[in-house]
């Protein structure tokens, strides 16, 4: 049997003509195309401002150091999270505080981050302090909430959009909260890495509608370089480092790929929530709801992941082996950020409930755009064929 893998690019000829054609050209890197692509994102996302970087763990760093974080900062991170969202502020010398998350979803606590915040001293208040809120698996977080609680506390508000490009949710007070906006965060970041819904191989972005952020962003992802003069003055040539910044650049390779894939943005999005759609239909049938409950349906779901959450916790291993042996791969999104050795080492003995509960529990089955009906089918009859063998 062909492998079906939890998920995976979608490459078509037009993606393959067009990095032909880039090949051909005189810039690989630092050329029109990365101009092109990001105002693209900003016509796409309706944001001032985006800047585009070589991965969405660049775009956390440089939103980080562009809003401010230093070694006085304080981040707080939900713990259901991949571990560069906690990460990018341990590289600006920041301190990381981890919140609980809704057990049945993943998404940010308000409760915990309430309570976290209670224990934040004054005296840390003054600092530049950091709220990063993950749209997890493609479901909004609650932006409007975090937002409140961080203008209240003097912290600085950044969505880590990673998962969730195009997603939506309704909101009694706005209407509609929109994930990468602008409207609520200060800054929003991207990710272009293959599984995620615009692949370009490797990549992320800094989507904001904050005029200094952006600047700052666009010095930081090349060395901290500023070139003061135009074409027109007497050294054009002329450049100064003024910060110590990194290279974190896209390849004009990378972003002509990004640019054929953002087309197709909306197809995908709307692939990813038939697929869901599907799933949430048959799961929640017999023998399937007996075992497993479902991720919540929205309209407005980006569905980067579709997680199941086993109600007998024993069995969520022992399905990721049968899975396996059936040539399907599944993933566990994810382990706890605090249980890594690295952060262990400052939290010892630490636990929070929500996060215990999702990770114990979770299994993402394959979702992704060019997943087929009867591939899915197989999924979902290797899935009922080991709850029915006990």
């Amino acid at each position: 049997m062909d492998l079906i893998p939890y998920s995976r690019q979608s490459i078509n000829e037009e993606d393959i003509s067009l990095l032909s054609k880039a090949m051909t050209s005189d810039f690989l890197t630092q050329g029109p195309k990365i101009a092109e692509f990001e105002r693209a994102l900003e016509e796409y996302f309706g944001v001032k401002h985006a800047v585009v970087c070589s991965s969405g763990t660049a775009a956390l760093h440089l939103a980080y150091a562009s809003a401010g974080i230093n070694s006085e900062s304080l981040g707080i991170v939900p713990a259901i999270t991949f571990a560069a969202t906690a990460n990018a502020l341990r590289y600006q010398g920041g301190d990381v505080q981890f919140c609980d998350v809704e057990p049945d979803t993943g998404l940010i606590s308000i409760e915990s981050l309430q309570e976290c915040l209670d224990r934040v001293p004054e005296k840390q208040k003054e600092q530049y302090n950091l709220i990063a809120p993950v749209s997890f698996a493609g479901a909004v977080a609650p932006l409007a909430q975090c937002k409140q609680l961080a203008s209240e506390n003097n912290f600085i508000l950044v969505e880590d959009a990673s998962h969730s490009p195009g997603a939506f949710t309704p909101d009694d007070q706005e209407g509609t909260i929109s994930s990468c906006s602008g409207t609520h965060a200060l800054a929003s970041t991207l990710s272009f890495h293959p599984v995620k819904h615009v692949c370009a191989g490797e990549g992320g972005a800094v989507l904001t509608n904050d005029l200094h952020v952006a600047q700052k962003a666009l010095r930081l992802r090349s060395h901290g370089i500023n070139r003061p003069f135009s074409e027109t003055d007497e050294m054009p040539w002329y450049y100064e480092q003024e910060s110590l910044g990194w290279n974190y650049r896209l390849t004009d390779l990378q972003a002509t790929l990004g640019l054929s894939q953002l087309n197709r943005l909306d197809n995908f999005l709307a692939r990813r929530r038939k697929l869901a759609s599907r799933y949430n239909q048959i799961l929640r049938e017999s023998p399937f709801q007996e075992h497993i409950n479902c991720p919540p349906f929205e309209d407005g779901h980006a569905w980067h992941l579709y997680i199941i959450r086993f109600k007998d916790e024993n069995l969520r291993n022992l399905a990721f082996k049968y899975f396996r042996s059936k040539n399907i791969l599944t993933q566990v999104h994810y382990i706890p950020v605090y249980k890594h050795p690295y952060y262990q080492k400052q939290n010892q003995g630490f636990q929070l409930p929500g996060a215990e509960k999702f990770f114990q529990s979770c299994l993402s089955i394959p979702m992704y755009p060019d997943l087929k009906e009867n591939e899915q089918d197989r999924v979902l009859k290797t899935l009922e064929q080991f709850l029915l063998k006990g």
